[in-house]
């Protein structure tokens, strides 16, 4: 289980079409909940479970704070293989009304020097109907499940609150808790949905759907007293929570980049700290906050914590570095919790503000 054998993993799937290489990957992930004891070898080596970072959220135990963010599995497939990559919880999704194919190829590419990855997906994935039934194979699955939902290509902005309308009522009853994904720059004016009164509806109807938590997640492009202010109309309206951020279009950040889809990885980690950090100064204690960008080792996660994450995701930076990362994080979170003398995370989360 060593950072090696993972390397010569990555050697061979890097020669590969990256789309190609994720499907390769999901075939086998997607073994899991046939061959439990396979899976359980490297569960035991990388997940760690260690009370400093229990967390209790939602109704449910999250082991540690570590999970895996949207996009990885967009049709809930691989759920039962995330605890054996030492994730504490995972994010399915983004999952759509209907099924759709996504953006034209090649719509996924590596920053390899960078170690970033620039994706216009599109939200490719099989349905809402699907997802359902991936979901009720997993019922039993005592796991912290989030399900991203976003709306179809084909649906226009002002048929937009329908297409969220069919989501909430179709998973009203399942996962840990449901994101609203207005921020991904791969749907046409998708974001152009991060505005206060699509929010307050949105927001509105959702709690009168469903008494599961939602949360938003936002894009790392907006100023920060914009993000400020639509967290905080989420918040009034009923979000449980704020995840940031999503990937960004600011194609500045490389002379690499391609000129559509969006960013993410190493180079956004900075860009979505400091507008993480500029939201967590406002809303910290008053709603969950997420963190998500570019989030690599302990000191990353923890900078997160201290700004006011109480969970942290990964997604582009598991690809370059396997999942012995994750359990670094995990182990180095630990650490770094006694170097300051907390006996748990909890204590540590948002500490610059205390």
């Amino acid at each position: 289980m060593s950072l090696f054998s993972y390397q010569t993993i990555k050697n061979i799937l890097f020669q590969l079409n990256p789309e190609t290489a994720h499907s390769l990957t999901g075939l086998v992930l997607k073994t899991a909940p046939y061959a439990p004891l396979l899976f359980q070898i490297p569960k035991n080596h990388y997940f760690v479970n260690n009370q400093m970072l229990h967390q209790e959220f939602f109704g449910t135990t999250f082991k540690n704070p570590v999970g895996l963010g949207a996009g990885f599995d967009k049709n809930g497939e691989y759920i039962k293989a995330m605890p054996s990559l030492g994730f504490g919880f995972t994010e399915i999704g983004t999952v759509t009304p209907k099924p759709q194919v996504g953006n034209p190829r090649p719509r996924l590419f590596r920053l390899k020097e960078e170690r970033s990855i620039q994706n216009a997906m599109g939200f490719n994935n099989r349905g809402a109907e699907y997802m359902l039934a991936q979901l009720n194979k997993v019922k039993d699955f005592d796991y912290p499940i989030g399900i991203n939902i976003g709306k179809n290509k084909v649906t226009p902005e002002d048929k937009a609150l329908n297409d969220y309308r069919i989501l909430l009522e179709a998973f009203k009853d399942y996962g840990t808790y449901i994101v609203v994904n207005i921020s991904s720059p791969n749907t046409p004016g998708l974001r152009d949905l991060q505005n206060e009164k699509f929010i307050t509806d949105l927001f509105t109807m959702a709690k009168e759907i469903t008494s599961k938590p939602i949360l938003l997640k936002i894009a790392p492009d907006m100023t920060p007293d914009d993000a400020i202010a639509l967290c905080k109309t989420a918040v009034d309206a009923g979000a449980s929570g704020i995840i940031a951020t999503n990937t960004t279009i600011d194609y500045s950040v490389t002379p690499n980049a391609k000129d559509f889809g969006g960013i993410s990885g190493a180079l956004v980690r900075e860009k979505s700290f400091k507008l993480f950090q500029a939201i967590g100064k406002e809303l910290y204690g008053k709603t969950l906050l997420i963190s998500v960008g570019g989030i690599e080792t302990a000191e990353d996660a923890y900078r997160r914590i201290k700004a006011g994450a109480s969970l942290i995701q990964v997604f582009s930076m598991l690809i370059y570095n396997g999942p012995k990362m994750i359990k670094d994080i995990n182990e180095g979170l630990v650490e770094l919790l006694k170097v300051d003398g907390y006996k748990h995370i909890s204590e540590a989360i948002g500490a610059d503000y205390n």
